[in-house]
């Protein structure tokens, strides 16, 4: 087996799953809001991500198969087994397809800004009140899945990740972010009242339940082992995947910190809240010029598509390996499982739903589901692995300390919500 030494590999889809639209939104809340006081909160986010996704693409490389794959083999009993595959299902499968409809929304707004001013799509929009953006963006996600090749998505996704990366870094430096106030927040951890909400919904953008089911079956497709496998291959793999981790979790990181430096720029202080990302991108051109509004219009479309492709093939990857079905990206009901989350997700965006409040409920919904989906994670690493490759005292310790502190902002998020009926 050849070791692909690349910088990038399956850990950018992971990148390109929680670098969307719903991130976009929530990050630019927060820095709106609060300024750059919860910037501690994406970097615990970030960390938490990383001991998340390092177990995840070691159950995969190690097995063979993906997280479903690994669940529905660990959990045996009926009484225990259907209940929470059931669960898995609802919130992975039904969750993803109210994501997408707000991934194609957000790519919608920023295609719009940046091509917006072309005569047939102007007269299209006009004629028929139809939002062509949602279609030609959910074809685009339908053609790279459809060809079922992991290396032409992982090839399209690396693009796009860069991409954004550069549009919304770029974004952040015309904007001139405030340092200090940057590395207080960084690094002097505290909650402003009415915060909570906006913290669990920080990390649950950026903790996605569904990666850990991505992440798990793309590694084991990349660096697939075979019976034959030896340990020395075996560890190979896992220092290729270490490596990829450690380059594209961080930039995800690096891009959510600088959507919040930008909004932070543009209205913390002033007097006008920020209801919308239009309203974001309105607002830079008077502050920083024509070129902070584009590059966050790029970033936005780069973001919604990288996103419209991860999120349908995400929730395949845990149907189809869930209901025992191989790793195989041409099996009929793994691609019957993407297209319709894509079809869900253009009906969404082309009858107008707002896609503010359906990403933001989605987002904190993520939050709520993260301890259970951590603690399938954890149970997975320790009891479906050979001994060299189990969960280390440490490892565990991390992945315990990610779930309590998950548990507790779930928590507050719930009695918050109830309070609130």
């Amino acid at each position: 087996m050849t070791i692909k030494t690349s910088r990038f590999g399956p850990a950018t889809l992971v990148t390109a799953a929680f670098i969307g639209p719903g991130t976009v939104i929530t990050a630019s809340l927060a820095g709106a809001n609060y300024g750059y006081a919860l910037v501690w909160a994406l970097l615990f986010s970030v960390f938490a991500t990383m001991v998340l996704q390092e177990m995840a693409a070691r159950l995969g490389i190690v097995t063979g198969r993906g997280l479903g794959e690994n669940l529905r083999e660990l959990l045996q009993h009926p009484l225990l087994r259907w209940p929470l595959l059931l669960l898995v299902i609802a919130a992975i499968v039904v969750g993803n397809s109210a994501y997408q409809g707000g991934n194609i929304s957000g790519a919608a707004l920023g295609a719009d800004a940046l091509f917006g001013d072309i005569g047939l799509i102007k007269s299209w929009h006009n004629a028929g009140g139809i939002n062509l953006w949602a279609l030609l963006l959910g074809f685009i996600a339908a053609m790279v899945l459809w060809f079922g090749q992991y290396k032409l998505i992982e090839r399209c996704l690396i693009v796009l990740v860069l991409l954004m990366s550069l549009a919304f870094i770029g974004t952040m430096l015309l904007t001139q972010p405030d340092i200090p106030a940057l590395l207080k927040g960084a690094f002097w951890p505290l909650i402003p009242p009415g915060a909570v909400l906006s913290v669990v919904a920080l990390i649950g953008t950026t903790v996605v339940p569904y990666s850990l089911f991505l992440h798990a079956a793309a590694a084991a497709q990349k660096w697939s082992q075979s019976q034959t496998a030896t340990q020395t291959t075996t560890q190979l793999a896992l220092r290729a995947s270490a490596r990829d981790i450690a380059v594209a979790i961080p930039l995800g990181s690096l891009i959510s910190i600088a959507i919040v430096s930008t909004a932070a720029a543009a209205f913390f202080g002033r007097e006008q809240t920020l209801e919308n990302v239009a309203q974001l991108a309105q607002a830079l051109t008077p502050l920083f010029g024509n070129a902070a509004t584009w590059c966050l219009a790029l970033g936005l479309l780069a973001a919604g598509l990288s996103s419209a492709i991860t999120a349908p093939l995400a929730a395949a990857y845990a149907l189809t390996g869930i209901l025992g079905k191989p790793l195989d990206l041409k099996q009929p009901l793994f691609r019957l499982t993407w297209l319709v989350i894509i079809v869900c997700g253009v009906t969404l965006a082309s009858i107008g739903v707002r896609p503010l409040k359906v990403i933001w409920f989605a987002q904190v919904a993520n939050g709520i589901l993260l301890p259970l989906i951590c603690l399938c994670l954890l149970l997975a690493m320790n009891y479906s692995l050979p001994a060299p490759y189990k969960n280390s005292r440490w490892q565990n310790v991390l992945g315990v300390v990610v779930l309590l502190v998950s548990l507790i902002l779930s928590g507050r998020s719930l009695a918050l919500a109830f309070a609130l009926l």
